[in-house]
């Protein structure tokens, strides 16, 4: 009994100090290893920022192999293979993330997000669909729905493209009445090509009641009932567009000033072609008012290269105003004897003020562009960079 006990004496400070140590072992080992992991990180984000980003790479793999329980340098692993264009890399590095029990709810939301972001960069918009959709619901909800509506645009599922604007109305409050309704615009095209007008005239209406302000469904409504035949619902769209977008109704100006000649309207096509002008002040929309210009019997509109006097003055009158290049053509096709005394000096500071953006020197290393000619690029310095001809000479 008393060895026994002389032996349980000994014993039990012999196993406690054996303990110590092995604790002092596995906790210069645990020091150890975090000390390496940080080191790695930093050396990673150092190499990071002086633009080494293979280096940078190959530390943060060492990183992760010293602690992989760490999702913050898997995030930023991932991200430097997509930014590098290495997409399947960091497509795996993120599924290893979601493959995780562990990981929290907001990581493993993170997480899925990247990898939407990896299927999109890499083209692969069937899987980025697939990704996006797992975020719906979650902290992400709104860009994934932004997102899936881009790869609808991109696709041309115009429907889903309505479907999923609306929802994004409903849930953010943000209008995207003018998107829908170029939507059903392109519904209405896809079934003006596939043969069927009566989709096409529901689809337009559609996007004429979705947003009545918006410039193109009345401008595809006038085109469409001049198609179909309906000149006098053609000239109404068409006059809606003027008065809501002036700017765009020059797209279509000729052709509302001819169906107004066809209809015997002229006067009342002038006024607005006349107050479109005002508004936006287009050569466009003043080549539709010189259609106008003929006898209301003559079945064609005047030749455009032999403008009447009321044209000429317009045209003389819209360079003084609007001095560019295409009014300077307009002018110079018009016979010198028609001109007034001022026009050459117009057309010569309308031509000038076109050509100073091109009467520059632009570095072929870098673009920098400047007046005047340097031996040394300010921007890149770089040395006989500059070619010695200015853009509009190239």
């Amino acid at each position: 009994m008393d060895f026994e006990l002389q032996w349980l004496l000994i014993g039990l400070p012999v196993a406690f100090v054996l303990g110590w140590v092995a604790s002092r072992l596995d906790q210069r080992q645990w020091r150890r290893d975090r000390r390496d992991a940080p080191r790695a990180y930093f050396e990673g984000l150092n190499l990071l920022l002086n633009e080494q980003q293979d280096k940078a790479i190959d530390a943060f793999i060492e990183a992760v192999q010293h602690d992989p329980d760490t999702t913050e340098l898997h995030f930023a692993l991932g991200n430097l293979f997509r930014r590098r264009g290495e997409f399947e890399r960091s497509v795996r590095v993120h599924q290893h993330l979601l493959s995780r029990a562990d990981l929290r709810p907001a990581d493993h939301d993170r997480a899925q997000h990247a990898l939407a972001q990896d299927f999109a960069k890499a083209g692969l918009f069937d899987r980025a669909e697939g990704a996006w959709r797992a975020l719906l619901g979650s902290a992400y909800d709104s860009e994934a729905r932004l997102a899936l509506l881009s790869l609808f645009e991109r696709s041309r599922d115009w429907a889903q493209a309505i479907t999923t604007a609306t929802e994004l109305e409903q849930r953010d409050g943000s209008s995207f009445a003018t998107r829908i309704a170029h939507y059903h615009c392109e519904q209405a095209l896809d079934a003006l090509a596939a043969g069927d007008p009566v989709l096409a005239r529901r689809c337009i209406d559609e996007a004429i009641r979705t947003a009545p302000e918006a410039p193109r469904p009345p401008l595809l409504a006038g085109q469409f009932a001049r198609d179909t035949g309906d000149d006098n619902a053609a000239l109404a769209h068409w006059e809606t567009l003027a008065a809501n977008d002036p700017a765009r109704f020059a797209l279509v100006g000729a052709d509302y000033a001819d169906v107004a000649r066809r209809l015997g309207r002229g006067d009342t096509a002038r006024d607005v072609l006349d107050r479109a002008y005002a508004q936006a002040p287009l050569l466009d929309t003043l080549r539709a008012r010189d259609r106008l210009d003929a006898s209301p019997g003559t079945a064609e509109a005047p030749d455009a290269a032999t403008p009447t006097e009321e044209g000429v003055g317009r045209r003389l009158r819209h360079l003084a105003a609007q001095p560019s290049l295409g009014a300077a053509a307009e002018v110079l096709a018009i016979d010198t004897a028609r001109w007034h005394a001022d026009t050459r000096p117009q057309l010569h500071a309308a031509v000038q003020r076109a050509a100073a953006p091109l009467q520059r020197y632009r570095c072929a290393a870098c673009g920098f562009m400047a007046h005047h000619y340097f031996w040394q690029c300010p921007g890149c310095q770089g040395w006989d960079t500059f070619p010695p001809r200015p853009l509009e000479q190239q």
